[in-house]
């Protein structure tokens, strides 16, 4: 696992590079300043990009939004002190694989990387609670909901299992269908949902019971 870290709080940076080389990952640089991180992220295409929210040229969604017009498609995690709904939501919209707190243990973190590097979205767990809530009450979800009848029966059902937060290997072995299959009609679900995530379509599916409706 290749990482590069972008964030402004050198005690920070330089004590949780020092961590992951520990853990055996390497960091291929650690750097406090904006324009500097989307170089290096352009030159070195990491397997990840660890992200700090806030930063004093431009905030880590900002940074953000350039990595994706770059066409950097590599994970990026919002590493964080903030636990705004409004950051979690909008870090989730434009792209973010990851939204994890940095008071975290070094285990949870080393553990959330390898999954996201796995294909998943994830995002810390005392969040999840707010996720749902953000989501709830966004009128962007409530505009969508018409899109669950665009749903075919199997995405349908392959939303549900992204609902219990089953993985796309789980799922395929569940469902007797390969990997590329799911990633296909997971990738239609986000579509037709208008959403960016995984996690997104999971929790409107929670929020809306499409499931319980459904069996």
């Amino acid at each position: 696992m290749r990482v590069l870290l972008i964030d402004d709080h050198a005690l920070f940076r330089i004590g949780l590079r020092e961590l992951l080389e520990r853990r055996g990952i390497e960091v291929v640089d650690a750097v406090g300043e904006c324009d500097e991180g989307i170089r290096l992220v352009i030159e070195y295409a990491p397997d990840v990009v660890l992200l700090d929210m806030r930063m004093p040229k431009a905030s880590g969604l900002e940074v953000l939004r350039r990595l994706r017009a770059a066409k950097q498609t590599m994970p990026v995690v919002m590493l964080t002190t903030s636990d705004d709904e409004r950051d979690l939501i909008e870090s989730l919209q434009f792209g973010a694989q990851g939204y994890l707190l940095k008071d975290m243990e070094p285990d949870e973190l080393i553990a959330a990387l390898e999954e996201i590097l796995s294909g998943h979205t994830v995002v810390a767990k005392e969040l999840t609670g707010v996720l749902a809530k953000a989501v709830k009450g966004d009128t962007s979800v409530v505009e969508s909901k018409p899109a669950f009848s665009d749903l075919t029966p199997r995405e349908s059902e392959i939303l549900c299992h992204l609902a219990g937060g089953q993985s796309n290997k789980t799922i395929a072995r569940e469902l007797g269908i390969s990997d590329g299959t799911v990633k296909l009609h997971v990738k239609a679900i986000l579509r037709k949902l208008d959403v960016h995530s995984r996690v997104e379509a999971a929790v409107i599916a929670v929020e809306n019971n499409l499931c319980t409706r459904r069996h």
